[in-house]
């Protein structure tokens, strides 16, 4: 194996950039070496001990004894964090759902409730019909509306107009504001899934998350702007699409489950997904790394506006004369099918090829 293609195998790149905003978090919150480094060791040893079961039952000092061999912790750490495991005392509870947040997004992407432009209107705060509380008893008769509204106004999402008697929305995303616990955990859910995704993509051969992203270099103030309405536009287009047919999907299935209940048949399979959207965007400075300015000036010179399909395949994060001006991440080489394509945006460049984004694509 050649000492490039070495590096490209070793995922401690990808680890220190997963590690860096990780770190940045945990300071700006207090928490010292010893806090992240029992994490650590949880995760470590909670991942090692999975890998196990799926292998088969084994005695509980030869699981100690594997898990203290695949982790490096020492055997009394491992024993102590295993019966930690084990007693439930790291599991996380499932997250739950939250009535004011499902009252958002049904708020914002049905039709009854937005107006002609498919901006959430004002509702009245009473009455039967398109007000805010039909809108609250859509989302639950079991919280009265007037305790939803309090929580929308306490998280600084929707405004109440006392004269006039109506409510209207203040945000267009669901990020709680004066709530930090609630904001973190849904950092750690959003972020928590994404990175699964793509770590599921890389150790394993059925590819079943979808990730792609899309990187560009040497945008304006101005472009950045419009970069950003066009990502809420598109953002807005996908709960618009996709939150109504959930909701018709989790009805079926319900009725579904109940019926085969009623029937005493066994209970299907049922699944939980998340789909996200994400922008970034960065400063350039001279901090650029010297091969990534050669490519930025080479990629001038030849007055490229984008980059040809096959440019796009070879372009990389690193600075190609490609992957300099327009590309997807980790777009290194076609797959054998679309089904089988992902961009490891989550945990820096994969090392299984991905599908190249077409030039319709790029300019859509």
């Amino acid at each position: 194996m050649s000492t490039a293609a070495a590096a490209d195998d070793d995922p401690s790149l990808a680890l220190r950039q997963l590690l860096a905003p990780l770190a940045r978090l945990a300071l700006a919150h207090g928490l010292t070496h010893a806090a992240l480094d029992e994490l650590l060791k949880q995760a470590l040893v909670q991942a090692a001990d999975q890998a196990l079961a799926a292998q088969g039952e084994l005695l509980p000092h030869r699981r100690a004894s594997r898990v203290t061999t695949s982790t490096g912790i020492h055997r009394r750490e491992t024993a102590r964090l295993l019966h930690a495991l084990h007693e439930g005392k790291l599991a996380e509870p499932p997250p739950q759902r939250s009535h004011a947040a499902a009252l958002f997004v049904h708020w914002r992407s049905h039709a009854e409730f937005c107006d002609v432009h498919g901006s959430p209107r004002e509702l009245p705060r009473a009455g039967a019909a398109t007000s805010f509380e039909s809108l609250a008893q859509a989302i639950t008769r079991d919280v009265h509306p007037r305790s939803l509204l309090d929580e929308l106004l306490r998280l600084n999402l929707a405004a109440w107009d006392r004269e006039r008697d109506s409510v209207r929305l203040l945000r267009e995303a669901f990020v709680p504001q004066g709530d930090r616990g609630r904001a973190l955990r849904t950092l750690g859910r959003n972020v928590g899934s994404h990175l699964q995704a793509a770590v599921d993509n890389v150790l394993d051969d059925d590819r079943r998350h979808f990730e792609q992203a899309l990187w560009v270099g040497g945008l304006s103030d101005a472009s950045l702007a419009e970069w950003r309405s066009a990502v809420q536009r598109q953002w807005q287009s996908l709960l618009d699409a996709l939150v109504p047919k959930l909701e018709q999907w989790v009805e079926r299935d319900a009725a579904a489950a109940a019926a085969d209940a009623a029937a005493d048949q066994p209970a299907a399979p049922r699944w939980r997904v998340r789909l996200g959207l994400y922008s970034h965007q960065q400063a350039i400075d001279d901090a650029t790394p010297a091969p990534a300015r050669a490519a930025a000036k080479a990629a001038r010179k030849s007055r490229k506006k984008f980059p040809t399909e096959a440019d796009t395949e070879a372009g990389t994060e690193a600075g190609t004369e490609a992957g300099t001006e327009a590309g997807t991440e980790a777009a290194t080489q076609a797959s054998p099918s679309p089904a089988r394509t992902a961009a490891a945006a989550a945990s820096a460049d994969s090392a299984r090829p991905a599908a190249p984004i077409s030039r319709k694509q790029k300019t859509r």
